[in-house]
């Protein structure tokens, strides 16, 4: 029998009193609340549904509860201050300044400090500006709705509701809390924001057999966030704020804690950087005081500022912001936009990208697809007849099916629908799993609706019930969903609810179409080396099939639910990873179980947009979200998409590697100079009676190399360098230093010897052009791993700042400015031909051995270049 339309269900009349319960009240867990019937939901939240909370119970319970608000993490600005002291770099450069005031160098000491404000300003504009957007959260609970107290309904901020207030809710309204339907009329929710189930969700006032254990699975309950799609309700408030489901959501959310994966890297590079200059340094003084003796401290400590900033990048920062701040600027030109800019060097070395399947690889809405009946126009007819908004003046379609229906109808037929009188209905409810319209069609038609085993109970045995079965089964297989229509001539409405003698007219399949670009952006993963996973909490069937349909499974039945994985032990679960690309009805929960084991051995992407997904966008190494997702989705996400799809975020991780392969150039030139630099002098000290540059000298020379290299965010990258993901690796990138630092020692080691005999100010001054023009003939032979000829011409900007470098590194020792200022000494004529032969030679031996080691085995590639993919972690 189909069951009547779902009654108003109140309590007995009798007051209830509960006073000496308020002190212990405690916020009701819902799938214990599923269960309960009217009388015992009202005992245990102590209120009487008919007069609801009086105002002073209330206001009491608004003090032992809280406000139905969840609290936000916030950074001060002091904290976001003290988090930029945290890089050893800074510490360095700080203790360098210090050492040089203190023996008497305050030009010196004033300089390396100039250089660690820039660093530690840039770094915290970027930080603060983002924390700025943090307190978004809040807007989520500025709205208002009506709640029954003391016998009246009244209209109250949503923050000030508590457990065991009664909302009335319908068409429209955003659910305010976690609440226990007791009474639904025509009720259907749209959960997708909280689940991912892409179809609305009929809702009933009975209490339920026994408790779901799925949001899903609980047909008498709403959720905070969810909306009311159609009908009306009273509800009871069970939970409120951080006891909430969105609550707890939100709790885990701030819960999760994950460091950049550009930011560690950074970091481990930077450790790696100090202890090789402490223990240099170490060594190299020890050495010095037993050879001269203590005498010479002074001149020790000044000597040893100047190997400490020869040898730092200290432009690293700068060139990290600038190089990310270029990638945000093109990347919101298509419509992309980043919210914290280390994610644009994250979001290159992803290899795995986690996503929902409803609304970004399909498009969110059902279309009629397919239609199996002797007479497919009639069946069509009456499947649009029975849908719930017919006979209504001013009713849209309520749901999926409706609204496709509608869309697919012609003009005569949608006249036709519009005209007919709607006499009775019996809605849709998850247990019987059909719907009923009595309507008057010429004579009064009884229609029925819904899932093809419930209809065909109800009509004569179709002689070809087996080919339905298959059929229903290829679509299931497929990814449609399928509905059956039945109709009978009907007297009344009591006929509506006798389950016999429907006629079985057939069936109609329904699909959520995928997105013209999911197919391209897919195959774009795989040559960006991507790996796609779909995390949804739709069914297996449809999971699999959309999954199917883009190749990312040969097979649509390869598929694993949360609860299954949950059911697995941690090999398992790690197995489980890496077999499977679709998993089907997962909860928040169990997504963000799955993202933190992937983060073990890869770099994780996650695309949501419910509240559910916010704890995944918050722990994955970038979160991803669309502009239209849930307000806490989108602060918890780093990256936020102006246009649902994926096609745009393979086009971000494109962006992503493109920044990266610039921003290793720099530390490739960069450190490949500096640690020449760095072993020259330390070498030279036990031989040479002066320092061969001094400390004004290094910094004027980082300063001018540097300059140019800024610039080096806007340079071009070669094809090679974005097919695959890419990671900083210390070990690679100090080892080619290292090689490449012995060919700069060679040249210094020459040139000391040849100008060494002149005296201290012949050297210096020689010495520091030939170091800044070899410095940049360096940068134009390591741009590209080819031979320099065959690299793309760089841009003007960087071309110009290089010859501006050079023209003042050759200017600077023959002008009264450098001679006063920097202690430089006019050279002779014949030192510039010499140190032309040096540079020439220098750059030839420099392409040297950057071919042999591209050509030469893996290992000595990847010493050149951070080979993609390798650095992975795992």
């Amino acid at each position: 029998m189909l069951s009547p339309p779902p009654r108003i269900v109140s309590a007995p009349r009798k007051m209830l009193h509960f006073s000496h319960m308020q002190e212990s009240l405690s916020p009701l867990a819902w799938r214990k609340a599923a269960t309960l019937g009217v009388p015992a939901l009202s005992k245990a939240l102590a209120v009487e549904p008919e007069q609801g909370l009086s105002p002073a119970v209330a206001a009491a319970r608004l003090v032992s509860h809280g406000q139905n608000a969840i609290p936000t993490a916030h950074r001060s600005a002091g904290a976001i201050m003290r988090r930029q002291f945290e890089s050893p770099f800074i510490w360095l450069l700080i203790a360098a300044s210090g050492i040089a005031f203190a023996t008497g160098e305050p030009v010196d000491a004033s300089m390396i400090a100039l250089f660690t404000l820039i660093n530690t300003t840039l770094g915290f504009t970027q930080e603060y500006r983002a924390e700025r957007a943090v307190q978004s959260l809040l807007t989520l609970w500025e709205d208002k709705c009506h709640v029954r107290r003391g016998g009246t309904v009244q209209r109250i901020p949503t923050k000030d509701i508590v457990p065991g207030d009664i909302v009335r809710l319908q068409a429209g309204d955003r659910i305010p809390a976690d609440v226990r339907f007791l009474s639904a009329r025509d009720l259907t929710v749209n959960e997708s924001v909280l689940t991912g189930e892409s179809l609305d969700v009929t809702k009933v006032a009975e209490p339920q057999q026994k408790e779901p254990a799925e949001y899903s699975d609980a047909g008498n309950m709403g959720f905070f966030g969810t909306s009311v799609l159609t009908g009306e309700a009273d509800a009871m408030v069970i939970a409120t704020g951080v006891h909430a489901s969105l609550g707890e959501i939100a709790t885990l959310t701030q819960s999760a804690k994950t460091e950049s994966s550009f930011e560690k890297e950074i970091a481990s590079f930077s450790g790696f950087i100090l202890k090789t200059v402490i223990v240099t340094l170490a060594f190299m003084f020890a050495i010095n005081v037993g050879i001269k003796g203590l005498g010479r401290v002074q001149e020790l400590l000044l000597f040893s500022i100047a190997l400490t900033v020869g040898v730092i990048p200290e432009a690293l920062p700068v060139v990290a912001t600038m190089a990310l701040s270029r990638g945000a600027q093109r990347m919101a030109a298509r419509k992309v936009v980043v919210k914290r800019l280390s994610a644009i060097n994250d979001l290159g070395s992803i290899d795995v990208l986690c996503t929902d399947k409803t609304g970004t690889i399909t498009e969110n809405r059902m279309n009629v697809a397919d239609v199996r009946a002797t007479d497919a126009d009639a069946c069509l007819r009456y499947a649009t007849l029975a849908s719930s908004f017919i006979g209504e003046t001013g009713k849209q379609q309520n749901n999926a099916f409706d609204l496709a229906l509608w869309q697919h109808a012609s003009p005569a037929l949608r006249a036709e629908a519009k005209a007919v009188k709607k006499i009775a209905e019996v809605p849709f409810d998850p247990v019987h799993r059909v719907n009923a319209v009595l309507v008057q069609d010429g004579e009064r038609v009884a229609i029925l609706r819904g899932s093809t085993e419930e209809v065909l109970k109800r009509c004569a045995r179709p002689d070809d019930e087996l080919a339905i079965g298959r059929w229903v089964a290829e679509r299931g297989l497929t990814g449609n969903r399928v509905i059956a229509v039945a109709c009978k001539a009907s007297e009344g409405e009591k006929t509506l609810h006798d389950a016999n003698g429907y006629r079985f007219m057939g069936l109609v399949s329904f699909h959520d179409p995928i997105k013209r670009d999911s197919m391209a952006a897919v195959k774009k993963a795989r040559e960006l080396g991507v790996r796609i996973k779909i995390l949804t909490g739709d069914s297996r069937e449809t999971a699999g099939a959309v999954a199917a349909q883009l190749h990312l499974i040969a097979d649509p039945t390869k598929t694993i639910t949360g609860a299954e994985f949950d059911a697995l032990d941690a090999l398992g679960q790690h197995a489980a990873l890496d077999e499977y690309a679709v998993f089907a009805r997962m909860n928040p929960v169990q997504k963000f179980t799955v993202l933190q084991l992937l983060k073990e051995k890869n770099v994780v992407g996650f695309l949501g947009e419910g509240f559910n997904d916010a704890p995944g966008l918050k722990i994955a190494h970038v979160g991803l979200a669309v502009d239209s997702a849930s307000d806490i989705s989108r602060e918890a996400a780093d990256v936020i998409l102006l246009g649902k799809g994926l096609g745009v975020i393979f086009d971000g991780i494109e962006e992503g590697r493109r920044t990266f392969a610039n921003t290793i150039k720099y530390l490739r030139i960069t450190l490949a100079s500096n640690f020449g630099n760095f072993y020259s002098v330390a070498i030279a000290s036990f031989f040479i009676p002066f320092l061969p540059m001094l400390p004004l000298q290094i910094l004027l020379l980082n300063l001018l190399t540097d300059l140019p290299m800024i610039t080096i965010a806007a340079d071009t990258a070669g094809s090679d360098e974005l097919q695959s993901p890419s990671k900083y690796d210390a070990r690679q990138i100090i080892f080619m230093a290292t090689i490449l630092g012995i060919v700069s020692s060679a040249f210094d080691f020459a040139t000391f010897a040849i100008f060494v005999r002149f005296g201290a100010g012949e050297l210096q001054s020689t010495w520091f052009t030939v170091s800044a023009l070899t410095e940049i003939a360096l940068f134009y032979s390591l741009r590209t791993v080819h031979p320099f000829w065959r690299a793309t011409r760089p841009p003007w900007s960087i071309m110009l700042l290089t010859g501006l470098a050079a023209f003042a590194s050759i200017a600077l020792p023959f002008t009264a400015f450098g001679q006063q200022v920097f202690h430089f000494v006019r050279p002779l004529p014949r030192y510039a031909l010499i140190g032309t032969a040096l540079v020439a030679g220098y750059f030839v031996a420099t392409e040297t051995v950057k071919l042999w080691l591209t050509r030469g085995p893996a290992t000595r590639a990847a010493a050149l270049v951070v080979v993609p993919g390798n650095g992975r972690k795992g």
